[in-house]
């Protein structure tokens, strides 16, 4: 966390969704709301959880910087609206939104589970959709802004824990509605991008994560390095700000390299 403070978003005011985090660790959300209420920015915390929440927010305070908590379920439409109204209420206007809320899932397509499949895709995907419908409109009265949607390597390439079709599925759709609306909306001044994080390490899977396994994730890939929420935070910090006015529609992997490596280019690191 050293050397976060900085203006590379001075003025810009900012939605993170999931942007609460576990007690040990950082969170992919709470390390883009730490990082970006550090370069400047008024925070917006969306998450349904009070105390992952208010956790979030009392490292931005304890900094120095400014951030509040809005209590929301974004896999729900009218939730959605409703985080919205709450940022424009509360900083006036809506520069970058965030769409960082996710859950995982497990499961292939013989052994999927109706309700498990729908809530992922909710949570995942149709909170992507929702978010950004009511945040455009905003944010094109204001001129313009940047929207930044979180998906992963496994919706480029599979592989991860085991079978989860319905995690897949729902990433893989971030990727085409982040080139759908970069293409609806660019006329409007809006940038739209994407991050595909690979084996970070983070407090949402901590607990599942022992050594062994931990040591072979970062084996996998060809810098042989372990990815931390940090790393993904700086990577978003680069596509929401002014320095990134020029780029939009991309996918962003922030994986050590993962995606450019087979399990056979990579066996000899991962045997020994």
């Amino acid at each position: 966390m050293e050397n976060l403070k900085g203006n590379r978003l001075t003025g810009k005011n900012v939605v993170v969704t999931g942007a609460g985090s576990r007690e040990t660790g950082y969170g992919i959300g709470q390390a883009i709301s730490i990082l970006f209420a550090s370069q400047g920015a008024k925070v917006l915390v969306v998450d349904s959880d009070k105390d992952r929440g208010d956790r979030t927010v009392s490292k931005i305070l304890n900094n120095g910087d400014i951030a509040s908590l809005c209590l929301a379920d974004v896999s729900k439409s009218s939730e959605c609206e409703k985080v919205i109204k709450n940022v424009i209420t509360k900083y006036g206007s809506l520069d970058v939104l965030i769409n960082n809320v996710g859950v995982g899932s497990s499961g292939s397509v013989v052994d999927i589970d109706e309700n498990e499949y729908e809530r992922v895709m909710d949570a995942n995907l149709k909170s992507m959709v929702y978010m950004s419908k009511f945040a455009i409109p905003s944010m094109i009265k204001n001129g313009g802004g940047s929207i930044l949607n979180m998906s992963s390597f496994v919706a480029i390439r599979s592989g991860g824990f085991g079978p989860a079709i319905p995690y897949a599925l729902s990433k893989a759709g971030v990727i085409a509605l982040t080139q759908q609306m970069c293409h609806d909306h660019g006329a409007d001044g809006i940038r739209v991008n994407c991050i595909a994080p690979g084996h970070v390490y983070t407090s949402m899977v901590a607990d599942r994560v022992d050594n062994k396994l931990r040591d072979l994730r970062r084996k996998a890939a060809p810098l042989q390095t372990e990815g931390t929420a940090w790393d993904v935070a700086w990577a978003a910090l680069f596509l929401s700000s002014d320095e990134a006015r020029w780029i939009s529609g991309v996918t962003l992997p922030v994986d050590a390299g993962l995606l450019t490596a087979s399990p056979i280019s990579m066996l000899d690191k991962l045997t020994n």
